[in-house]
């Protein structure tokens, strides 16, 4: 049984029941993120209000700690993958009885598992670790997992915040095709890890507040650290399945469904 969208001056587009259900649950997991609550039911309290008590160079701090992560991850992890047969890691031991002051040691561990396991997603997904493009959806998925507005307080949904870094990914899959490899397009990757690392950081810093609460303790730690990586885990699942399904019935046919999707749960 196929499900039928009809879009403006085009041609109606059948969708498979499997793969309407498959972009059902990518909307959910893209549009209510739930770390935020799983971060303070652990917590024990809000973790805005964590974040609050986060002193301001703590946070700027996190924002660095959290590009250089990316940078690391980027070195050791997805490039790495090339022709090898990927595993993916969701230990949550790592980083569980870490503070603040061994960020800079914990986070480019923690990130560098997330990028193995967010690459090994995008190929269960069909993807293709030799493009490019494939290696820069992986990163994209540290900025898709952000909080759901932006700093000045406008909505940042999963297509809104795509287009956002679209420009950033077309200049950088262009230049590393011509030269090989993407890596070779430094200065264009560091701008668009900035970008990535603006909003990777604000979860970053959530992580870090409710990893500092006292109540969490050691094991507790662990847990946070856990949900960190569940979350962007979830995150790449409905990243790659977007994009699997655009490669199936385009781009225009799986926006206009998404957004039909994200209507009725809002409405439910």
């Amino acid at each position: 049984m196929n499900f039928t969208l009809r879009a403006r001056g085009r041609s109606a587009v059948s969708f498979a029941d499997s793969d309407r259900e498959a972009l059902a649950a990518a909307v959910r997991r893209l549009e209510s993120p739930s770390l935020a609550g799983r971060l303070a039911a652990l917590a024990g309290k809000p973790v805005g209000l964590l974040q609050r008590a986060l002193p301001a160079a703590a946070s700027t701090g996190v924002a660095k700690l959290a590009k250089h992560a990316l940078e690391r991850a980027l070195d050791v992890a997805l490039f790495s993958l090339r022709n090898r047969r990927i595993a993916a890691c969701t230990s949550g031991a790592i980083g569980g009885a870490f503070g603040l002051a061994a960020l800079a040691v914990e986070l480019p561990v923690s990130t560098t598992i997330m990028l193995r396991a967010i690459a090994a997603i995008a190929q269960e997904e069909g993807e293709d670790l030799e493009d490019p493009r494939t290696e820069l959806a992986c990163l994209e998925v540290f900025a898709l997992g952000g909080p759901t507005t932006d700093e000045t307080g406008v909505e940042a949904d999963y297509f809104a915040v795509r287009a956002i870094l679209a420009r950033g990914l077309v200049e950088i899959a262009d230049f590393g095709i011509d030269k090989g490899v993407v890596r070779e397009s430094a200065p264009l990757l560091v701008r668009f890890l900035t970008q990535i690392a603006s909003r990777f950081g604000v979860v970053v810093s959530q992580k870090v507040a409710a990893q500092a609460v006292a109540v969490v303790g050691a094991v507790g730690g662990a847990a946070v650290n856990l949900a960190f990586i569940e979350h962007f885990q979830d995150v790449a699942r409905g990243h790659f399945t977007v994009r699997r399904l655009e490669r199936a019935y385009g781009v225009d046919a799986v926006r206009g469904e998404y957004d039909r999707i994200k209507s009725g749960l809002s409405a439910a």
